[in-house]
């Protein structure tokens, strides 16, 4: 073998039978995405786990990008180092990827496009362009040839390829034939001419019906099943998935997006139609939520209830606009002036994020306040293989609103009552027989503009009065494996995958490791983290950021220092063999 060709050092884990990656490599409208989606839904199709991320540029042309599918007969959640099969469309991803291929792997190239001066055993020679004109009349479906010929030296039954095909250009006429005759003329060149030389053939394990979806879609889902009939929100990296996946559904689950003009528009829309009554959502990302922080702050002096999705990148301002960070999490605790109650919600999977997006609404309501769930790219572009979302999990909580009836009943209405929990009862306006007012500077009881001191007093302690309940709400922090470890990492958002598997890689190794993991953040759910930190004879915080922020917020809210941070800061997320190295 030459150079192309090495054995990376892996920490093998050999708790499952199959555990393969194929890495698709080119630029900017090759249509890497097209092929690692099309092919994690055959995966999936077939019975198997699949765990897609995606690693793009912020430009429509050129630049280097990349989609990698990791396959399993298990669940997977995480990317680890290594590719089995790298399909580069350019000669750039043969340039930046080819140390990632072990010996035995393969890497599948065009050399009629590709000039090559080093040949090696690697190197799948398969003239793409060529083939995609030859059998489907353009050079254009040279993705779906790379798609055919990565199944085809593995000899994975290519009907299941055909059938996703067929139903993603169905629209298109004859482009979904032509795309067909394109994969099956990638499929046989590989197979008859290499797949004795790559020799690891995988075949579809079973027909089980399971869901591939990406985190934005799991956020946008989240919101129907909790009853959202409001999006207001302005494109921004990396949440603008969740306004296209809601956009679509408008008819379908009488729901109205916009798209305003700035983030300060879609905050403000927002809350004017949560004060009406309807459930409400905005997103955005860091930049995003520096403009609606004005607005965060009229939601919690209003107590109105709001639920906004912020999805971290890399900062400051627009830094590396599609790459990922959690670098914002402070931010988020503190943003807008003067104290009022929030809640900060961070999942780890794309399941978590369906579910805790139900809880988002709830708590926004039933206290009366933001709530705000921090997403970043990883979560928000990658695809996860599940079983199902579970509907009747998600409940609607209205809290303290009341109905006409409750209204007809009253001697008086105060929007801001005072009252021992801090919730004050919540009518809409409209009714009849009562006017609902509130007001942006502080206010009295009944919504109106005052400066009496004495009031002020009253009200802040009022709306801080719900912190009471909203950390009675919070969950403790799922753990993993901590009965008895000595070694505890703890992460939040999404490191979940990465530090689940590289516990289960380190125990295997002989070491005695536990996780940590909170993706409910705020009010901090301090006396479950204390409890952890103490069994533990060292600690270790693991975050996608460069100065430990969680661990700062851990030392903050328990007075416990970790022993360390494992900190990544590069636009990349983390795979459990750099939280290893890290960790040693």
């Amino acid at each position: 073998m030459g150079d192309f060709c090495r054995v990376p050092n892996y920490i093998k884990v050999g708790i499952l039978s199959l555990d393969f990656k194929i890495k698709i490599g080119g630029a900017a409208g090759q249509g890497m995405q097209t092929v690692g989606h099309t092919l994690s839904h055959v995966f999936t199709k077939g019975g198997y786990q699949a765990f897609l991320i995606q690693d793009y540029q912020s430009r429509i042309r050129g630049g280097h990008n990349t989609s990698t599918v990791r396959i399993r007969d298990g669940y997977v959640s995480a990317m680890t180092e290594g590719v089995d099969v790298l399909i580069a469309l350019n000669k750039e991803t043969i340039d930046l990827h080819r140390e990632e291929v072990p010996q035995g792997g393969a890497i599948i190239y065009d050399g009629e496009k590709i000039k090559l001066t080093q040949q090696d055993a690697c190197l799948i020679n398969v003239p793409l362009d060529r083939l995609a004109s030859e059998k489907g009349g353009n050079k254009i479906y040279s993705n779906s040839v790379a798609a055919g010929a990565a199944l085809g030296l593995m000899r994975y039954d290519f009907n299941p390829l055909a059938d996703m095909l067929k139903e993603m250009f169905i629209q298109k006429g004859e482009a979904a034939e032509d795309n067909v005759r394109a994969a099956r003329a990638g499929y046989e060149f590989t197979a008859n001419n290499f797949s004795r030389q790559f020799n690891r053939n995988l075949t579809p394990l079973n027909d089980r019906r399971r869901m591939l979806i990406s985190g934005n879609e799991a956020l946008a889902l989240g919101a129907l099943a909790a009853g959202c009939k409001f999006m207001s929100a302005y494109p921004m990296t990396p949440s603008t998935g969740i306004t296209t996946y809601l956009a679509g559904k408008t008819r379908e689950w009488g729901l109205i997006v916009e798209q305003a003009e700035d983030e300060i528009a879609a905050i403000n829309m927002a809350i004017g139609a949560s004060y009406a009554g309807v459930r409400s959502l905005t997103a955005t990302s860091g930049g995003g939520f520096c403009l609606m922080v004005e607005g965060l702050g009229l939601a919690g002096m209003t107590e109105t209830p709001i639920v906004i999705v912020e999805g971290q990148r890399p900062g400051p301002s627009t830094g590396l606009p599609t790459r990922t960070e959690q670098a914002d999490l402070e931010f988020v605790l503190h943003a807008a002036h003067g104290e009022f109650p929030r809640a900060v919600l961070t999942p780890g999977t794309a399941e978590e994020a369906f579910y805790l997006m139900g809880k988002a609404f709830n708590l926004a309501e039933k206290y009366q306040t933001p709530v705000i769930v921090m997403s970043d790219q990883h979560l928000a572009d990658s695809y996860w293989t599940i079983d199902n979302l579970d509907i009747s999990r998600v409940t609607i909580d209205r809290g303290e609103l009341l109905a006409t009836k409750d209204l007809a009943k009253m001697d008086g209405y105060k929007r801001h009552a005072f009252t021992d929990s801090g919730i004050s009862p919540r009518a809409l306006p409209g009714e009849p027989g009562i006017v609902v007012v509130t007001d942006s500077d502080e206010h009295d009881e009944e919504g109106h503009l005052t400066e009496d001191l004495d009031i002020r007093r009253r009200m802040v302690r009022k709306r801080m009065k719900k912190l009471e309940g909203l950390g009675a709400e919070i969950a403790p922090p799922r753990t993993y494996s901590t009965e008895g470890a000595k070694t505890l990492l703890i992460g939040w958002g999404s490191t979940y995958g990465a530090l689940k598997e590289a516990v289960d890689m380190l125990n295997a190794d002989g070491a005695s490791t536990g996780m940590m993991h909170i993706s409910e953040l705020w009010p901090f759910p301090a006396e479950p983290v204390t409890k952890a930190l103490e069994r533990a004879e060292k600690c270790f915080v693991v975050e996608n950021n460069a100065t430990g922020q969680l661990a700062r917020i851990i030392r903050t809210e328990t007075g416990k220092k970790v022993t360390g941070n494992i900190l990544k800061f590069d636009g990349l997320p983390f795979s459990p063999e750099y939280i290893i190295a890290g960790l040693k």
